[in-house]
């Protein structure tokens, strides 16, 4: 599966094909086709191909780290590989590395609380990472496609902003754009994580119904 995340590094998912993927390992389409019938098991494999990059090396300390691990790993590998954003939050990745990313996840969990919280808890810090690095990865799809940066993105848009702003109509907005702090996306993703973090905490101490 190396070829064909190669390929997806270079050209994103519009690039990858079983042909493409015979070529680059100088082996006919017809010897795939005997091992993968359609493109979506391709790019199942390619996921699974990934998570063998974040699957946790070694058990995690505790539930709060299981999680927060995983979702920093998860992002760290969307910017090595920005294909796999267009791939999260679809039906559970069912490889092997990706079923060993979410055992040692949910067995720091189920150590802590019943099952079907700590389903609860995967599915509420996992919604949060895979719409924080969707959003980031096209933020920095969009820097690519108008060779502007978020910065000059701002600059560029700035008469616009300040004239709607001057309006009067939108004096919260006005305020954020005044007043706020501009963070990066990596400490906006570790402070939301945190605050995500914080409210499942908060769900685990409540005492059994």
């Amino acid at each position: 599966m190396a070829a064909a995340v190669a390929l997806a590094d270079e050209g994103g998912l519009g690039g990858v094909s079983l042909r493409k993927v015979a070529a680059r390992l100088n082996a006919g389409p017809m010897r795939l086709y005997g091992y993968i019938s359609t493109k979506q098991e391709l790019f199942d494999l390619m996921v699974d191909e990934v998570y063998a990059e974040i699957r946790p090396q070694e058990p995690p300390g505790d539930w709060r780290e299981a999680l927060g691990g995983l979702a920093h790993r998860t992002r760290h590998a969307a910017l090595r590989h920005e294909w796999l954003a267009d791939l999260l939050g679809g039906r559970p990745a069912l490889g092997p590395h990706a079923l060993a990313a979410g055992e040692a996840t949910l067995a720091a969990l189920e150590s802590v609380t019943d099952i079907d919280t700590a389903l609860r808890a995967m599915e509420t810090v996992g919604a949060y990472s895979t719409g924080a690095i969707r959003r980031e990865i096209a933020n920095l799809r969009a820097e690519r496609a108008t060779g502007l940066s978020k910065h000059d993105w701002q600059r560029a848009s700035g008469p616009h902003l300040t004239g709607m702003l001057a309006t009067g109509r939108f004096p919260a907005l006005s305020k954020a754009v005044h007043d706020g702090a501009d963070v990066d996306a990596g400490t906006s993703f570790a402070t939301g994580l945190d605050w995500v973090l914080d409210a499942v905490a908060a769900q685990l101490a409540r005492p059994p119904a």
